[in-house]
């Protein structure tokens, strides 16, 4: 079991006074939360922010097991709001176990709400479909709905397995079902998503994008109805069962980067079944602070290991809607590279996706490109010749089209999106290869200007190019960068030397950068269009490197065999001072 306190995350208040919309019948659920009033809250337990909950995967009828674990969990952590049991609550035979909950002989510890039958043998244990109180301290929930607690949080569930065959037996779900719970939630032009989705079943292609799920295959197994409901309901925590084991999947986005305004990541995890021999985790605790009532940048704050969407491109046989194509990137790409073991010195851990062998530094796989990407080095769309110097997590190569003959690029070997995205083993590396390169080109007699544009691009690209001392003045080109920027009305600011540019533009936001050689930092925020060769440029003019002819890459481009001698003279002045090569 494990506890998490970060705020975002899913749960809700036992003892919470609130309302239910049930979609399975015509009546409302009135008995849910009838026993409850203002004083039986306590002190204002319902006022606060912050909730705390626990989800449970299959009871399958060992109620003793489970709540015996609870009292334990809340002994020693104190008590919880909430207990929320997906899969199969009910075991497929009777037991008398359950008869002592049910007549009151043995007290459930905590507010438990449940879901519906996923078998025939169960059935018998849900009469009423609209929801009911099946014990004290034991609700079902329903066959589908939307809870909202007088906090705001929103709990939406749906109850069986998924049928497409009519009529629909009593343990499962329609594609009716599902269109109803995302049309009456995902109609209105405010939604934003749901704080938790709880399903008996797992969506199918769950895994896409992720962490391995184990002996669990999620393109074969699961719902694709549940991945067509979790992609309209943007749920920040799904639950889910029914696969006797525990997997936490890596956040994935719900949105898509530079196309979208960013919007808060989805936690699916899976528990297993309760007392399992095996050990497995099937009680998860955690604590939230419902959606409405969190600031806005704290939302969409995004998980340093966050990934794509898994549901946005699942298949030929998913039925999940229209598949959701990759952000364009800018015609005919400038930069082109790939691996190749003769070009410099190749490390073990180079970061390429390996499922047979992962890294051991590197349990979470990076971030996976939603389509074809010229950046990520193992990828086969890349040409092989440019690429000048391979670390563990980042490498060099020449820009096709350059400034200069040692016009380069740091780019991550995995796929990022930005800076900003980029995770701390990554960051620690680019600062590296940042410093050593100011070191190389000091030696040469230039100094040398970083700049970054995550616009119409999705893997990053700092662009690092060199300026002789000879030409001008670091002031004159933070100066150059300054008046160019004020003639076509762009916003450039300067920021904080030793400032980190996560602090100011969050994951998924289009942005300019610009640093220079003493340290400082120009900044601008792209909100609507942007000049694709702004950088270049003001680097190209007269007060700078003064050649404009050279302001565009493509007028710029070279034959391979010229590129390839480009690299390696590049290749044999940086090693002395390659850090690579240190073991």
């Amino acid at each position: 079991m494990e506890e998490e306190k970060a705020g975002v995350g899913a749960g809700a208040a036992a003892g919470e006074l609130g309302s239910r919309l049930c979609l399975a019948g015509a009546g409302r659920f009135s008995q849910l939360f009838s026993l409850l009033s203002a004083e039986s809250l306590g002190d204002t337990r319902w006022e606060r922010r912050k909730l705390t909950a626990l989800a449970c995967g299959d009871v399958e009828g060992k109620f003793d097991v489970l709540f015996n674990r609870v009292r334990a969990i809340q002994k020693k952590s104190g008590n919880f709001d909430l207990l929320l049991c997906v899969g199969n609550f009910f075991g497929s035979t009777p037991d008398a176990e359950w008869e002592e909950y049910k007549t009151g002989i043995k007290k459930v510890p905590i507010q438990t709400y449940v879901l519906g039958a996923n078998n025939q043998e169960t059935v018998e244990y849900f009469q009423d479909a609209d929801g009911c109180e099946l014990a004290e301290n034991i609700t079902y929930l329903g066959r589908k709905g939307v809870f909202t607690g007088s906090s705001g949080l929103q709990i939406v569930y749906l109850s069986g397995t998924e049928s497409l065959n009519e009529p629909v037996p009593g343990y499962s779900f329609s594609p009716k079902d599902v269109s109803s719970l995302r049309t009456m939630l995902c109609s209105t032009s405010q939604f934003k998503g749901v704080d938790i989705l709880l399903t008996s079943p797992w969506p199918k292609y769950v895994g896409n994008f992720g962490n391995s799920s184990g002996e669990v295959d999620s393109k074969k197994c699961g719902s694709a109805l549940i991945s067509s409901l979790a992609t309209g309901l943007k749920p920040r925590y799904h639950f889910a069962a029914l696969e006797k084991t525990y997997y936490e999947r890596l956040p994935y986005r719900n949105h898509i980067v530079l196309q979208e305004n960013a919007q808060h990541a989805t936690r699916f995890i899976a528990l297993a079944n309760v007392g399992n021999p095996e050990k497995k985790k099937y009680l998860y605790a955690f604590s939230i602070v419902p959606m409405k009532l969190m600031d806005a940048a704290e939302l969409v704050k995004q998980p340093p290991d966050v990934t794509e969407n898994p549901y946005r491109k699942s298949g030929k046989e998913a039925s999940v809607g229209k598949q959701i194509p990759a952000p364009e990137e800018e015609a005919a790409c400038q930069f082109f590279f790939d691996l190749n073991e003769k070009q410099g010195r190749k490390r073990s851990s180079t970061g390429r996706d390996s499922k047979s062998s992962p890294l051991p530094k590197q349990p979470r796989k990076p971030p996976q490109p939603p389509g074809p990407c010229w950046f990520c080095l193992a990828s086969p769309e890349v040409e092989k010749h440019l690429v000048v110097n391979i670390g563990t997590h980042c490498y060099l190569a020449l820009a096709k089209g350059g400034l200069s003959d040692d016009h380069v690029l740091i780019l991550p070997i995995g796929h990022y999106q930005s800076v900003v995205e980029l995770s701390a083993e990554v960051v620690e590396e680019v600062e590296k290869y940042k410093a050593t390169l100011r070191r190389f080109f000091k030696s040469r007699g230039k100094r040398c200007v970083l700049f970054e544009r995550n616009y119409k691009s999705h893997h990053l690209q700092l662009q690092v190019i060199p300026v002789p001392l000879s030409c001008c003045t670091t002031d004159d080109i933070k100066d150059a960068f300054i008046t160019q920027a004020q003639e076509q009305q762009i916003e450039l600011l300067e920021i904080p030397e030793h400032s980190d540019i996560k602090q100011i533009a969050q994951p998924g936001a289009a942005y300019f950068y610009v640093e220079l050689d003493t340290g400082e930092k120009l900044f601008h925020r792209i909100k609507k269009n942007f000049p694709l060769q702004f950088g270049r440029e003001v680097l190209a003019s007269e007060a700078i490197l003064n050649i404009p002819d050279k302001s565009d890459w493509r007028q710029c481009q070279i034959s391979k065999e010229e590129e390839e001698t480009l690299a390696r003279c590049f290749r044999k002045d940086f090693e002395p001072f390659d850090f690579t090569l240190d073991d």
